[in-house]
């Protein structure tokens, strides 16, 4: 599996012959979840091509590109045994199939916050697509100050006898956005340090200030590109 190491490997035998009998049993059931992690990765590649064909299209339309970059992530093996084991969940390939979303994940830094719903629209719009869950925590940021577009997604990938619904956790989140949860996390999550409440209320400003500089940037972007479409209904009409 391209991205894993030899150690990825070694920990997936361990995950599987605890209860195997056998090394042949635990070999096979290694073989199918790496199976799966690589449908996972196909269904990531076809959510980034997607993305990067509504770019383009945006940009002949428009004259000007709503993305800004897109990041994939495929998760780890220690990681999803981690969060099994966390849930108190079996390890196995059914449970990963059934109890975690977040495998695939894809990230796409935008322009503007009119951007994200643009995208997301015209992505939920498209016929193999189909919407599991959807959290915006842009029009509700998180008590911390965190906003972001979150939405689990089920998409189609076609292989040699057929085809395999697979999920892909996206998020979507202006240049802003991400310059704070990037910094946010770097910081929060410093093991040998304990945020006080001050440093924690002084970030939620800063992400204030971050979402007042979108809007901003956003309205002087109208006055010098003023839009060809009407994004004003965009969001009432997702929700």
């Amino acid at each position: 599996m391209p991205g894993w190491t030899f150690d990825d490997e070694k920990l997936l035998r361990r995950m599987f012959s605890a209860d195997d009998p056998t090394f042949e049993l635990a070999e096979a059931r290694t073989h199918e979840l790496m199976e799966l992690m690589v449908f996972y990765k196909c269904a990531m590649m076809e959510i980034e091509t997607k993305f990067n064909v509504l770019n383009a299209e945006y940009s002949l339309m428009h004259d000007r590109n709503p993305i800004q970059s897109i990041k994939t992530r495929l998760k780890s093996p220690r990681s999803i045994r981690d969060k099994l084991i966390r849930r108190n969940l079996p390890v196995s390939i059914d449970s990963i199939e059934q109890n975690l979303t977040d495998i695939a994940g894809v990230r796409v830094i935008c322009s503007f916050p009119e951007d994200v719903y643009a995208l997301i629209r015209a992505l939920l719009r498209q016929d193999d697509i189909t919407l599991i869950d959807m959290k915006d925590y842009i029009a509700n940021p998180k008590p911390n100050g965190y906003r972001s577009l979150h939405i689990i997604v089920e998409i189609p990938i076609f292989l040699e006898h057929g085809k395999k619904r697979i999920k892909v956790e996206i998020q979507l989140r202006t240049i802003a956005m991400d310059f704070w949860a990037t910094l946010e996390h770097q910081l929060r999550y410093k093991k040998e340090f304990e945020f006080t409440e001050e440093m924690m209320q002084e970030l939620k400003e800063c992400a204030d200030i971050s979402a007042k500089l979108d809007l901003r940037m956003e309205a002087i972007r109208k006055a010098v590109l003023p839009a060809k479409i009407d994004y004003s209904a965009l969001q009432d009409e997702m929700f």
